[in-house]
């Protein structure tokens, strides 16, 4: 099976240790993992803003870079969402970008849902605080809602209850925005501060050690907050820890336990 593993710029330019994080868990089932040198913005900072002109070409972009592979893999549910659910309005009719939209997956919802992953060999002995960001949430149903009646249940957090010795925060209001919002936290940045306070004393009065998401964008601002106003949390991505937890060639996965006997 080979990944192209996209790589939101953000991460690329703040936070590369978790791209690296990602390649190092997709090696570790035996993946192919290409990075086309060629990607750039998924174009989504301009889409929030009105600017489709502006996101238009770097659409196009990520269509010709990525439609050849069999599968696309991004640590970032909100660029993930782009893809999947807004670049209908950019792309739609073109040859190639209905099949490059449903083979576009955030990393956890690939491996959960593609790879089945149903056993980690690792610890991490800290207490998890799970922020469940809007776009993973809302847009890629990555976890449920509460405002929508059914079974609760959340892939990262199924990914993460494989450690052994992780312990889980409980919160009084586990899948609340976080104020960032990608423009929103500029123009609107008072609401945003607020927004973002508001998690974090969830989290403190939870108990959380480790805060994580699936989305980077989402620990940035929390982790602005957290450093400006002292707290004792650290902020890991999802990749980082199951990175760090988990050994190498202990990942199981039904796909290619099945891909191995053919």
């Amino acid at each position: 099976m080979q990944v192209a593993l996209f790589v939101p710029c953000y991460v690329d330019q703040l936070y590369p240790q978790v791209a690296m994080a990602t390649l190092r868990l997709l090696e570790r089932l035996g993946l192919e993992v290409v990075y086309p040198q060629n990607q750039t913005c998924c174009g989504q900072p301009m889409s929030n803003t009105g600017c489709w002109d502006d996101a238009l070409p770097l659409a196009q972009r990520f269509l010709e870079t990525f439609a050849q592979y069999e599968y696309v893999v991004a640590p970032s549910g909100s660029c993930v969402a782009m893809v999947r659910n807004h670049y209908d309005e950019l792309l739609g009719g073109q040859p190639g970008f209905n099949e490059l939209k449903n083979k576009t997956f955030e990393l956890c919802e690939f491996l959960v849902d593609v790879l089945k992953i149903n056993q980690l060999s690792g610890s991490f002995p800290h207490q998890v605080g799970l922020h469940q960001s809007c776009h993973g949430l809302r847009d890629l149903r990555m976890g449920s809602c509460s405002e929508i009646v059914g079974p609760r249940f959340s892939k990262p957090k199924q990914l993460l209850e494989l450690l052994d010795d992780i312990q889980f925060s409980e919160l009084q209001r586990d899948d609340d925005c976080c104020g960032f919002g990608g423009t929103f936290a500029v123009s609107e940045e008072a609401v945003s501060c607020m927004m973002g306070q508001d998690r974090i004393a969830d989290h403190l009065q939870a108990g959380t050690q480790i805060l994580t998401a699936a989305d980077m964008s989402c620990l940035m601002h929390l982790q602005g907050i957290i450093r400006r106003e002292n707290h004792p949390i650290k902020v890991m991505h999802i990749a980082e820890i199951l990175a760090e937890a988990v050994e190498p060639g202990s990942m199981k996965s039904v796909a290619v336990t099945e891909a191995g006997k053919s």
